[in-house]
């Protein structure tokens, strides 16, 4: 899958509180991964379709931990790519959560 490098190439600068020396840590140790990390999750919820996936379940699917996985679907909605499906599903702890879902199957080169 040929991609739009904006889109999925690794970031130089991932967000971090910029009070949090460890926040601005982790956003310098992910930044190589970037990239990778949110195709992999954009790539997941385009093959859920409609069905999507709540962040939980992004995790389970992905071995990717909350840390990792979250910040990687925010990114995302903020590039127009993923979107609130309007449902939720139960977590396993039994609370609601919001199905995301791919708000563009194919954008520019993705």
């Amino acid at each position: 899958m040929s991609h739009t490098p904006s889109l999925f190439d690794d970031d130089p600068a991932p967000p971090a509180q910029a009070h949090s020396p460890t926040s601005r840590a982790a956003a310098d140790g992910i930044a190589p991964v970037s990239g990778e990390l949110r195709r992999r999750v954009y790539e997941h919820l385009v093959g859920r379709g409609e069905d999507g996936a709540t962040d939980e379940e992004m995790q389970g699917a992905l071995a990717m931990g909350a840390s990792t996985q979250r910040p990687r679907r925010i990114e995302l909605v903020e590039l127009g790519l993923v979107k609130d499906s309007g449902r939720t599903r139960r977590t396993k702890s039994g609370r609601s959560a919001v199905v995301w879902v791919a708000a563009a199957k194919n954008p520019e080169g993705a």
